[in-house]
Formats: C-alpha cells, structure tokens, sequence
C-alpha cells in the first residue's frame, strides 16, 4: 500500500475497537492517520503507543461546533483530508417491543445521524480530494435479530443512506464504501452487557446469540483498507451473511427460519 504514503485519513471513534484496528492499520500503510474521539485517555494512549505516528483530537461528533472544529484542525495541519472513516456506533441488548422512543432516539443519533453530521461537514474536502467516504455499519445493518433492542433500527438507515450518497456522489468522483462486519473477537466478549432477567444467558453473547465466526479485528481493518483501495461499494464479512440477506429478500420466512437456526437462545 505505498500508494498510501501521501493519504489523509480521519477516523471517528478510534480509540478502541475496529476503530482503533483501523487507525493502527492505516498508520502503518504510512499514511497520515487522525484520529476524533471523546476520551482524552484513550487518545493520549494512542498516540503513546504510536509514539506519535497518529494525530490526536479530541472531538464530540455528536455536537456540531465540534465535528466543524476537528475538520478546520486537520485542513489546517495536513491541508486535505482523503478519506474519513465514520466509525463511532455502540450497541446494547434489548427487546425492540420493550425498548422506548428515548432509547430509539438515542442510539439513532449515535449510530446514525453522528454519520450525517460528519458528513456534511467533511463532503467538500472530500470532494476536493475525489476521496473515500466509509461508513462503519454492522450486519445489522442489513438485517434483524435477537436481543439487539434499537441496534438494528439504528443501523439500518446507514445502509440505505450510503447508498444514496453511493449514488449522488458518482459524478463528484467521491467513492463511498459501507462495511458491514459482523461481530469482532474482544476479551469482554461475554460480559459487555447487562440484561435484566427477562432475557437469556445468550442475549450476552456477540450478535444476540447467533452463531457466527467472530472477526479479527487487525485482519477486518486490513480488509476495509484494501477495499477503499479498491473502491468497493460494500464489504460484507464474514461473506457467508450475503447469502443471508440474499435469501431474507427473496423469501422472508426462509430468512427469518435461517437465523432461528443459527441462534442460541437459551
């Protein structure tokens, strides 16, 4: 990737995570890599760790001023940005039917409308650049499942507004990439969260209980680069789920059976 020697990229969220696989990949393809996050510790971590290869900001993305702040703070360092990566999202476990207007609003403006805001800040640079928008979304932007409350109804619109943006954008030569991983391998796996009695033991696991390879998170960040690279339009892992969501459109039913299956929910 030594085309990357001269490339700016901007990675929300990436303190932790496939976040933090990507800024960590991206650094060393020797492009510039920066990195917008809340938490001064996990950036100033980062950036030991890196001994300063990465560039530090700290930004909230889902306030406005401060989306505009950490742009003119890399236009004004590096001069450009040519790829920015919306990577920040959470997740939680949940019943969809006992999960509340808040809570929806909450994770929508997490998940999805930070990935707005981040955008329209930045699309003219990226314009000026004819550079890369990626969205970071999840399997579960493609479909439903078991105990992921408003994680699915939060992502979904990602997926959908990637490939407006997929379309509008083609004659400005920005190229727009959705990633949609499914869950990553990570030490908490397991205990990340609480869920009241209500729901099964499973409802902990990654994906709600479904059974499904977990990703390396070095090796999804090393694929998400490379297919910027390439310009792809969607990346899909692990590539099984296309089959999935394949069937899910063609037959519903069949779909819905196939994650029956697949879940543990005991």
């Amino acid at each position: 990737m030594h085309s990357w020697n001269e490339k700016v990229i901007v990675i929300t969220g990436g303190t932790s995570g496939i976040g933090k696989a990507l800024a960590l990949a991206s650094q060393h393809t020797g492009a510039q890599t920066i990195v917008i996050a809340r938490s001064s510790e996990g950036l100033q971590a980062l950036e030991t760790q890196t001994c300063g290869k990465i560039t530090a900001i700290q930004g909230d993305v889902t306030d406005d001023t401060s989306v505009k702040d950490a742009i003119s703070t890399v236009i004004n360092k590096f001069g450009k940005i040519d790829v920015w990566i919306n990577n920040v999202g959470k997740s939680c476990r949940g019943e969809a039917r006992t999960t509340s207007v808040e809570e929806f609003r909450d994770f929508i403006d997490f998940n999805f409308l930070t990935s707005v805001r981040c955008t329209n800040a930045v699309l003219e640079y990226l314009i000026e650049s004819k550079g890369s928008l990626v969205n970071i979304g999840s399997l579960a932007s493609k479909t439903g499942g078991f105990y992921m409350g408003p994680y699915p109804a939060s992502k979904f619109p990602l997926a959908a507004y990637s490939h407006q943006l997929r379309l509008e954008l083609e004659s400005e030569d920005v190229h727009v990439l959705l990633v949609c991983p499914g869950p990553v391998a990570r030490k908490d796996s397991g205990n990340r969260y609480d869920v009241d009695n209500s729901l099964p033991e499973s409802a902990t696991l990654p994906a709600g209980g479904v059974k499904i390879t977990r990703l390396c998170p070095d090796q999804l960040a090393k694929k998400i680069l490379r297919a910027v690279k390439k310009k792809k339009k969607e990346l899909i892992l692990p590539e099984s789920a296309r089959w999935l969501f394949a069937i899910s459109q063609l037959s519903p039913r069949l779909g819905d059976w196939i994650i029956k299956l697949k879940s543990n929910r005991s």
